[in-house]
């Protein structure tokens, strides 16, 4: 089993790939801001879970797995948040002028997460999205379901990141 070094920490996330839902401890330094870890340019090629879940999802039944530690690769991720009830202090100034809260339901694979995105004031959804080239773009107040999953409860986060390239945006 691996042994954490005295400066790393263990933080429980929720990954989501367009076929999976996966829960572990996230290996990270001990000063890493775990909610937006997926921006640094430090991201391994493969995400170091420990104690991990991992919901695979497709012909028609969901399959559950476990492992003390899995290597995820990175660049399936989709969405990403941690645990409830931990959270990081969000990533924006509610006091920037000239942006606002915009309601949005991100479709993420079988996943819908009804939230809120902040674009600015002077442009409508299509604009924004059109003109953000992030990699990782923060949803706030977030409620995650899964319609092919109705005994899953749905989750609320206070902020996730997902990649706005691979999901579709309902408004």
């Amino acid at each position: 089993m691996y042994t954490l070094a005295p400066d790393e920490k263990k933080s429980l996330v929720m990954i989501y790939t367009h076929n999976s839902l996966l829960r572990g401890e996230l290996v990270t330094k001990e000063n890493v801001r775990v909610s937006i870890w997926l921006r640094m340019q430090s991201v391994p090629q493969y995400v170091h879970l420990l104690d991990a879940n991992l919901l695979t999802f497709g012909g028609g039944t969901v399959r559950s797995l476990a492992y003390p530690e899995l290597y995820y690769p990175s660049a399936q991720i989709v969405g990403f948040h941690l645990a409830p009830p931990a959270f990081d202090p969000l990533d924006y100034d509610p006091n920037e002028a000239n942006r606002t809260m915009a309601s949005v339901d991100v479709l993420l694979g079988s996943f819908v997460i009804k939230g809120h995105i902040r674009i600015s004031t002077q442009a409508d959804m299509g604009t924004s999205l059109e003109v953000a080239r992030a990699a990782w773009m923060s949803v706030y107040d977030a409620e995650i379901t899964n319609p092919s999953l109705p005994q899953m409860p749905a989750l609320r986060v206070p902020m996730l990141l997902i990649g706005p390239a691979q999901v579709s945006f309902g408004l």
